[in-house]
């Protein structure tokens, strides 16, 4: 017996990992997966290329235009060699397990439809069973049987993905998904009408994703008025069946009606305006098809909806919407009946915050100036990053635009020469924050700040995201540290751009922050100087000369991450001890998170004074970068930006595991690293002493890592950025 999982491919780079890896069970020889590549303009062809390329079971199909998920199928159909299909969508995933007691299940019962059950993922991290679960057991099913026998088994979801078909007698019906929405209605119900053979499987094998944005049905638009056609299809197929179908003709009317008003009562189906005429086709298909003697449905939890048939019957658009109001006031009442809160005291703000408050609302009723753009970095820490970069970048291609910065109080100092700024807090800064046209940073704002129509946001980020971020921290407690997802999402709403550095970056910010954003794959623009200057001798010298760097010296750049298990910074190895082992021609410059507050960790700790600098303060990692001849790390992102230098890295990773399982990695480091990796003190002095960071295979190492995670690092990202939100120009992003 053997297994075909048809996966059409569309924009779903985020998450088509999740789902490969999900369905290439390893212990099942007998299983083939057909991606079809509709023509997706993401990375998706290359991830499916990646694949099929270490697992022979898995066959790549790329399409040269697009033609939509129906006809997808269909293409993966015809290339199925299966003894059974299995219609899988590209941004859901298996549990574990599934396939396998699918297999099984197959196997063991030999039916024409297995149907199995799913679990509906949301944004916010839960999951949840299907409502209808209770029909795999009540009444208990025997192995096989037929609709006739079980006639509730139409009353499951009518989609493709819960269900295992035999593959000869799919096509020996001659069904064929077809365009448009809801195009797996035309098939997934006459397949259930002419089974011999059907079997059930009372387990959750299937999780299916319930995106915040993307999904094609949750789309408002006239494509919804595609349903009408699909179940002409299923009507016309049952009128072929003769009096076969004659016992499932009421139930299958009753579930075309629901699922009808489903897409009319939903906010974001039909436009309002397209809703008298939607009803109207709504009428014509009750009337064309409603079997001899057929009884409007009057359940216990749905009062109304017997109502609602005899109004649709008769084409009485008015008299469904005085139906629908009185079930919505009702509703309402028991929800405020329902609903027993208590009021709270008030704490009575300071009258100096209420006055800003005040005046940042007073503010945000004055026009937007169209020339003011914000800039900040790192929580208002200063003049930093890809924000940085931008500005730059703003002031010499779009000279019209004001560019003011804001930063903490502490940070006034820090500010270069001639850049203009307002301190957070000040009114100053509520004024700017109400008026500006443009922002920039590479964190979120606060969350009083209230975007107004008409402004644009610009999401830099700050970092390759080796470590899981935005809701794929959901899964990692102690990373997530008691996260309010709810409140990030919100946040990152008000985006109307991000920045992606690399196809990994994508992938990572598209599942962790699914959000309405235009994805800008560009590089990062703090990785310009680096691309463009980085191997300036001059410039190089005067800031090895800064920073105080002995003449011939190896300046080591020490910059670990942050460890979300650590209160406090710890070095992850003894410092002082390492540096004596290295020897006088080599220093070592200490640059701490941004997270710990460190004044001079090396006169502290009593380290060799001059061997041991400590940079954590200094203005610029890019200069540090420049400055230094090696980087040591661990799986901080400054090693993607540094692999552009194509200098020697060195990854200390005693403690990959625990970081793996406590803060979640979107890649193997360890199996793809940038140069030698040590584990231990004395691996790590003799990746220095005998100066494998700088052989041919470290060379190698870093020449592949800075191919996959620096492809589009050329030197012009600021400028793609201007162009793209300052100047609106549509930018083509660099090859992939």
């Amino acid at each position: 017996m053997s297994l075909s999982v048809i996966v059409p491919v569309h924009k779903v780079q985020g998450y088509i990992r999740q789902c490969l890896d999900s369905i290439l069970d390893p212990d099942i020889p007998n299983l083939e997966v057909i991606a079809v590549d509709d023509h997706s303009p993401d990375g998706c062809g290359e991830i499916l290329d990646e694949f099929a390329e270490r697992d022979p079971r898995v066959r790549v199909r790329h399409l040269e235009e697009n033609v939509g998920l129906g006809h997808a199928r269909n293409i993966g159909l015809d290339m199925a060699t299966g003894d059974y299909v299995w219609f899988f969508d590209s941004d859901d995933h298996a549990t574990e397990g599934a396939v396998r007691a699918i297999y099984d299940r197959l196997a063991e019962t030999r039916p024409d439809v297995l149907v199995f059950d799913y679990a509906r993922s949301y944004w916010n991290g839960k999951v949840k069973r299907s409502i209808i679960n209770h029909l795999f057991r009540e009444p208990p099913a025997p192995d096989v049987f037929t609709l006739e026998e079980r006639p509730s088994v139409l009353e499951m979801m009518m989609t493709a993905w819960n269900k295992a078909i035999r593959r000869e007698f799919l096509l020996d019906l001659g069904l064929r998904f077809s365009g448009g929405y809801y195009e797996d209605v035309n098939v997934t119900y006459p397949i259930l009408m002419a089974a011999e053979r059907l079997s059930l499987l009372d387990r959750v094998c299937y999780i299916y994703r319930q995106r915040r944005h993307g999904a094609i049905t949750k789309t408002t638009g006239a494509k919804h008025f595609d349903a009408f056609a699909q179940y002409d299809r299923i009507f016309e197929f049952m009128d072929g069946m003769g009096p076969a179908a004659d016992p499932f003709r009421n139930l299958m009317f009753d579930r075309t009606i629901w699922h009808l008003l489903v897409i009319i009562e939903r906010e974001d189906r039909v436009h309002e305006s397209e809703k008298p005429r939607f009803f109207a086709e709504m009428s014509a298909t009750y009337n064309r098809h409603e079997p001899e003697g057929h009884v409007p449905p009057e359940p216990e939890d749905k009062p109304y909806l017997a109502d609602k048939h005899r109004a649709i019957k008769a084409n009485d658009y008015k008299g469904f919407l005085r139906v629908r109001a009185t079930e919505s006031r009702v509703k309402t009442t028991k929800r405020r009946t329902r609903k027993v809160g208590r009021l709270g005291k008030r704490g009575v703000r300071a009258s100096k915050e209420l006055a800003k408050d005040r005046y940042y609302q007073m503010q945000r009723k004055l026009p937007i100036d169209e020339n003011l753009a914000v800039f900040a970095a790192y929580w208002y820490r200063g003049y930093a990053c890809n924000p940085a970069a931008i500005y730059e970048k703003v002031r010499e291609l779009a000279p019209h635009i004001t560019p003011v910065w804001v930063v903490k109080p502490g940070a006034r100092s820090t500010m270069p020469d001639g850049v203009e700024y307002v301190v957070a807090g000040s009114a100053d800064y509520y004024r700017t924050l109400a008026r500006a046209k443009y922002f920039v940073n590479n964190v979120n704002f606060p969350d009083f700040y209230v975007k107004r129509p008409g402004q644009v946001h610009l999401m830099t980020q700050h970092g390759t995201p080796l470590k899981k971020m935005g809701l794929d921290q959901m899964e990692y407690p102690v990373g997530a540290n008691d996260m309010d997802f709810k409140a990030l999402i919100q946040r990152s709403d008000r985006w109307d751009f991000l920045v992606s550095s690399n196809p990994l970056s994508t992938e990572a910010w598209q599942r962790g922050f699914p959000c309405g954003y235009e994805m800008l794959e560009i590089g990062y623009p703090r990785n310009d100087r680096l691309v463009t200057a980085g191997h300036d001798a001059e410039q190089r010298a005067r800031l090895r000369d800064e920073v105080g760097v002995p003449d011939g010296a190896t300046a080591i750049l020490y910059a670990p991450t942050h460890r979300d298990y650590q209160r406090r910074y710890s070095p992850m190895f003894d410092i002082g001890r390492v540096v004596e082992q290295l020897g006088d021609d080599h220093v070592l410059l200490l640059r701490a998170h941004y997270y710990y507050k460190i004044k001079n960790m090396a006169a502290d700790m009593g380290w060799p004074e001059g061997r041991v600098i400590d940079v954590s303060r200094h203005p610029s990692v890019e200069d540090l970068m420049i400055a230094s001849d090696v980087l040591l790390t661990d799986y901080s992102s400054v090693m993607f930006d540094y692999a552009n230098l194509d200098k020697p890295i060195v990854i200390y990773a005693n403690d990959w595991e625990t970081y793996r399982l406590t803060r979640g990695v979107n890649f193997d480091l360890m199996a793809t690293p940038p140069g030698v990796v040590a584990t231990t003190e004395d691996e790590l002095v003799e990746a220095f002493v005998s100066r494998a960071a700088w052989s041919d295979a470290a060379a190698k190492d870093r020449a592949d890592f800075q191919a996959r995670f620096c492809p589009w690092d050329d030197g012009h990202a600021a400028e793609r950025a201007v162009r793209r939100m300052f100047l609106g120009e549509k930018i083509p992003n660099p090859p992939r």
